[in-house]
């Protein structure tokens, strides 16, 4: 027990004198370290970081192999081993030691960004290209990486985007004569297909937080010849706006924050927007109950929905809304609750520098021009503007259900909210 507590002791003053900037004390501290018990794990690394920077590769290599032997599940030390092997020049050594790191933890992300230098250095680039990509998506934000590895993590990131470019010409020239084969054609899907092949946009997946409807196609923006009516009710923008300017100049008291969880509720990203009238909301339906002093307000843009199919479910939808959004003000990403329904947006005030981003599109409010998208997938939302920006909310089913789907999802979810309500209990 003597000895433990002297080994102990011994660590914790070389630990300190390397935090001090003190590197050949602490050499000498780990020394008495090993020389009171050979297979300290923590003395072999030191000692062999401290040997291989005094480029005594030699002690170096022997010291990190002993401490491989001691400490099998460390990742750090093969990595460390590779770097002896590089500045000997011993490629093959030095790939064998970053996939034995490799093989501890794959998400090692210093290992695998060696990894990728090597196959760069060895000269093949393409594959060098594809190992920094997994880099790239393993590794955490600039900030929190070492210094020491920020310059080579750029490097990657170029690597990855010369590659993809070169990558993007080739395909170019290949595909060109199948697209004037199918000239005429919607090529929208594959598009988007080949972006998120070539690393330029990501794949992203619904997330649901209340209802996962099974077999229907994961779209972010929806076709418009889905929705008739849509073209009706832009052709009626004019209307709606007139009312709502009516609101924002007469209704102010009658706006609440959009964002409004209650006291000890985990806020996450929304800790900045909760109860800020920055992103504010005046509702006609609130899920599912008509907001009838609202819509007397509105009596125009109230008969209008009387021709959308909007989401019929009690206690959750259809909820119709203005949403106003202030100069400077960014809702971060999130997704909602089911596809079952749709989110129709009419954008009322749209100023330049306002934009939307469902999944890996994004697009640009332009007055009048409404879209259909599914809000399960992330999205988010900038007013980069000096002004506010207004569009109209709509919840409406999803059309691809059938009239016995929407009236069964309706029973479904509300015999849900009675079952887990206090009364139901």
């Amino acid at each position: 027990m003597a000895d433990e507590a002297r080994v102990r002791g011994l660590a914790d003053q070389a630990a300190a004198m390397m935090r001090a900037g003190r590197p050949d004390e602490a050499a000498r501290a780990w020394e008495q370290v090993l020389a009171a018990n050979p297979s300290h794990p923590q003395a072999l690394f030191h000692l062999g970081q401290h040997a291989a920077l005094r480029k005594d590769h030699a002690r170096a290599r022997s010291l990190f192999e002993r401490a491989c032997a001691a400490a099998p599940k460390e990742p750090a030390i093969p990595l460390n081993l590779a770097f002896v092997h590089r500045a000997t020049g011993d490629a093959g050594a030095e790939m064998a030691a970053l996939t034995a790191a490799l093989a501890i933890d794959p998400y090692f992300y210093p290992a695998l960004l060696a990894k990728g230098l090597l196959v760069e250095r060895s000269g093949n680039r393409r594959q060098a290209a594809r190992i920094f990509r997994d880099v790239l998506a393993v590794a955490p934000p600039m900030e929190q990486v070492p210094p020491e590895l920020r310059d080579k993590l750029v490097q990657a990131r170029k690597a990855v985007e010369d590659n993809a470019a070169a990558l993007a010409a080739e395909l170019e020239k290949r595909t060109a004569p199948v697209r004037a084969r199918h000239a005429g054609e919607s090529l929208e899907r594959y598009e988007e297909c080949e972006a998120v092949q070539l690393g330029r946009k990501k794949l992203y997946t619904q997330a649901p937080s209340l209802l996962q409807f099974p077999r229907l196609p994961p779209i972010q923006f929806y076709p418009r010849e889905l929705f008739p009516w849509l073209s009706a009710l832009e052709s009626s923008t004019d209307v709606i706006r007139d009312e709502l300017l009516v609101v924002l100049r007469e209704d102010t008291a009658e706006m609440r924050p959009y964002v409004a969880y209650s006291e000890g509720a985990p806020v996450a990203q929304w800790a900045e927007l909760n109860h800020s009238p920055r992103w504010s909301a005046f509702f006609l339906w609130e899920h599912g109950v008509r907001n009838a002093p609202h819509c007397s307000r509105c009596p125009k843009t109230t008969a209008l929905l009387d021709a959308i199919p909007m989401m019929d479910c009690p206690g959750y939808a259809p909820t119709v809304l203005f949403s106003i959004l202030s100069p400077k003000t960014h809702i971060p990403p999130h997704s909602s609750v089911t596809n079952a329904r749709l989110v129709t947006h009419l954008p009322l005030i749209a100023p330049q520098g306002c934009r939307f981003r469902v999944g890996n599109e994004t697009r640009a409010w332009q007055y009048g021009q409404a879209w259909v998208f599914d809000d399960t997938f992330e999205h988010e939302a900038w007013n980069d503007s000096d002004h506010l920006r207004v569009i109209m909310m709509i919840d409406i089913w999803n059309p691809l259900l059938t009239a016995a789907e929407r009236d069964l999802v309706g029973v479904l979810l509300k015999t849900e909210q009675d079952w887990y309500s206090p009364a139901g209990s």
